[in-house]
């Protein structure tokens, strides 16, 4: 990580020392060099498929499949397909691949469920799970899936309320309260669980109806080590050898198990080099629909702010371990999601900054406002969208450093400057006209925030410390060290003196000083002499403004984004597919490999490729492997396919999705992506190397028997049924 780290770091100075030597001539104009560049720059042209392969199963291309695949997709088998699949409350998918409600999914979208059913001295994260019998499987409290068992149209109906409001919040409300009346409609008349489903930004909107499923039970996980091998390290790239599986099973209101009609059957050899694939799962969030300066708005300001802000609480993260090396276990979740949020970004922000990706958006962007200009009554609906979102961005760009410099709570702020916030913006409140106040604090809502602000601060102080440390930071770097509200907090000192002055100073800590500013008039908190509270105080006014301008133009460009999700369908139809929102897409793609360092990665990787990994990194935390794989186990084939990459079009939320054949069966079983697919954000660019990385089905199957000794699940799956013996 710390080498990719420096590499992405290094390409960022590079681009900054190429534009610095650009502008040393005497003259504006663009030297030889880059004129060259930018000539080539304008020749790029949009790929077919940048928008990507995430289709919905309303809109299903049937005809295309056939074309590229010599394959029919009856509505036997997306129904068939679609039934199989499952939602995970966690965030991830899941599908049913037993008769008998066995149900896989990913280690990773289960390993936060482990806690809740281990028994005393246990540690499943370290040793794994495996239930001998139907007996033996542990109830999983608070997790549900859900089956989606209908889908229908419902886009007129909200779309005639949006169109019948005058204002951007009066049409939002508009939508949401149509939204809210069709789901409850559907839900009192269903019996199932409703959702309307957003679809290109709110240009089409679908009812989909679920079935719930809340009666959970363990099966079989693996150790973390050997589902997560490579630890960090690894994370987002390929070639892998990871086994992140996890097997539950769902059980009816009777308490047996629950039999659907609908699974997938296992392969046993998986799929071959250059085979069709499809992943069927729930992809979280894209951006593909964005406009040029939207792309050029996260690339300059939201997703650098973010990075940074990962950065800086990754490194808190690991020398808060350092210091209490006692904590490294109960810290490791939190640094592996840090960590995977690092390289997600760091994978975004190298894509927006490739001119080459960057220009096939553009180009598309061009091709599309054309298609809509050309077109009268299409240029009326939809032609100033472009021009207005430009406009928006700009004003965000403008009262950035406030938002991000003196935002008040959330991920690297400290709790004593969320308290201080709290505090400030209860203030705030109360100074306005009792008819404000009226309406802000309706029924006890007042009473609810006294009693939540009206409690001292409470929290280890090395890692408060060291997280205003970079609190103070962030915030030099977004409001520069001569901002009022910075001066007043740092006082002229470095950010780990100040931060320590601070600490030691405040009242927060006092509940009863704390609760004695919120019983009193509001004028105590604005007078307060705390650091903390007399910084927030000062920052309110400021952080009200950006927050308003946030809000409104966050309200003009959904109205906006919405209208160019309309235009979008209507030039296009379902040619292009809507961007990812967590609903149920089936996604093409062939297994295939792809060029990287200077190589080839195959389309497969091995046991025997796990084992030479672990023995070429002695010593390594990552590549260490749990006791039942230091020795290869008996009877496993270490020949065996392990993990496979293939062009599928994913995003986070995918993880546990079933990677399927033609014949609907189980090939592979979807965790990640590589390093060239996280751009996918805003692209997807299968010819940059773009892949989606699997456990292999025979992977799955060898370690299931050989390693795990879980003949029963073995059988299950290999017969789609439970053995006899059940």
């Amino acid at each position: 990580m710390k080498t990719m780290l420096r590499t992405f770091l290094r390409s960022i100075a590079i681009v900054s020392t190429v534009a610095l030597l650009a502008g040393c001539g005497s003259s504006g104009e663009l030297s030889s060099y880059d004129a060259v560049k930018q000539a080539k720059l304008e020749q790029v042209r949009a790929g077919k498929f940048d928008s990507g392969r995430m289709w919905t199963f309303e809109a299903a291309p049937v005809d295309y499949f056939q074309e590229t695949y010599n394959f029919t997709a009856t509505q036997e088998w997306l129904d068939d397909v679609r039934l199989s699949s499952l939602r995970m409350s966690t965030g991830c998918s899941a599908s049913f691949v037993s008769g008998d409600g066995l149900v896989m999914t990913n280690h990773h979208c289960a390993r936060g469920t482990f806690a809740s059913v281990q028994k005393e001295g246990e540690n499943l994260l370290k040793t794994g799970f495996f239930a001998e019998t139907l007996e033996d499987e542990r109830k999983i409290p608070d997790v549900y899936f859900e089956q989606l068992r209908s889908i229908r149209d419902v886009t007129p109906e909200i779309h005639a309320a949006m169109d019948a409001a005058q204002t951007d919040e009066d049409r939002l409300k508009a939508r949401d309260n149509a939204i809210k009346e069709i789901q409850e409609r559907a839900e009192k008349d269903s019996g199932l669980r409703a959702q309307v489903v957003r679809l290109y930004d709110g240009g089409r909107f679908s009812l989909y109806l679920f079935k719930r499923f809340s009666d959970v039970r363990l099966v079989l996980a693996p150790e973390l080590g050997i589902a997560h091998f490579g630890g960090d390290h690894d994370n987002f790239t390929y070639p892998r050898y990871c086994l992140d599986f996890t097997f539950v099973r769902l059980y009816d209101d009777d308490g047996k198990p629950y039999n659907p009609d609908n699974f997938f059957n296992w392969s046993k050899a998986g799929a071959k080099d250059g085979e069709a694939v499809f992943v069927v799962g729930n992809p979280g969030s894209t951006s593909r629909l964005s406009t040029a300066d939207q792309l050029a708005y996260y690339r300059d300001v939201q997703y650098p702010y973010i990075s940074n802000l990962l950065n800086d609480r990754m490194e808190v993260l690991l020398l808060y371990v350092e210091q209490h090396p006692e904590k490294k276990d109960e810290m490791k979740t939190q640094i592996l999601g840090i960590s995977n949020g690092q390289k997600a970004y760091m994978g975004r922000l190298s894509g927006l900054r490739d001119d080459v990706l960057m220009q096939r958006r553009r180009d598309f962007d061009r091709q599309f406002r054309a298609e809509v200009m050309k077109r009268p009554e299409l240029k009326e609906k939809y032609g100033h969208v472009w021009d207005e979102i430009a406009d928006t961005r700009a004003k965000m760009r403008e009262v950035a450093p406030d938002q991000f410099g003196l935002r008040a709570n959330g991920l690297g702020i400290s709790v004593h400057y969320t308290k201080a916030g709290q505090l400030a913006a209860f203030a705030s409140q109360m100074q306005k006209s009792e008819e404000d106040r009226a309406e802000q604090f309706k029924g006890n809502k007042l009473d609810l925030m006294k009693r939540a602000i009206a409690k001292g601060v409470s929290t280890d102080t090395d890692l408060e410390l060291l997280t205003l440390e970079r609190q103070l930071k962030t915030m030099v770097g977004q409001l520069g060290k001569d901002d009022p509200v910075v001066e007043m907090l740092m006082k002229g000192k470095n950010c780990q003196d100040a931060a320590r002055a601070l600490l030691a100073s405040t009242i927060l800590n006092d509940s009863a000083k704390v609760a004695a500013l919120v019983e009193g008039a509001p004028e105590s908190i604005l007078a307060s002499r705390d650091p903390f509270i007399a910084a927030a105080v000062m920052a309110q006014p400021r952080l009200e403004a950006a927050t308003e301008v946030s809000r409104e133009t966050s309200a003009r460009d959904e109205v906006n984004r919405s209208l160019l999700g309309r235009a979008l369908y209507d030039v296009y139809g379902t040619a292009i597919p809507p961007d990812a929102t967590f609903s149920l897409r089936i996604a093409d793609g062939v297994v295939k490999g792809f060029d990287y360092n200077g190589t080839k990665a195959p389309a497969f990787t091995t046991f025997y490729g796990l084992y030479d990994r672990y023995h070429s990194n002695p010593g390594s935390e990552d590549w260490d492997l749990p006791a039942r794989w230091k020795t290869p186990p008996a009877g496993l084939d270490l020949s065996t396919p392990m993990d496979i990459v293939s062009t599928n079009d994913i995003i986070g939320g995918n993880s546990g999705s079933p990677m399927i054949n033609i014949e609907r069966e189980v090939v592979g079983l979807v965790f990640d992506g590589n390093i060239e697919s996280l751009p996918g954000d805003f692209i997807f660019a299968e010819d940059a190397g773009n892949r989606t990385v699997s456990v292999h089905s025979a992977g799955i199957l060898e370690a299931v028997r050989h390693a795990f000794n879980a003949e029963r699940v073995a059988r299950e799956l290999e017969r789609g049924r439970l053995p006899a013996v059940d």
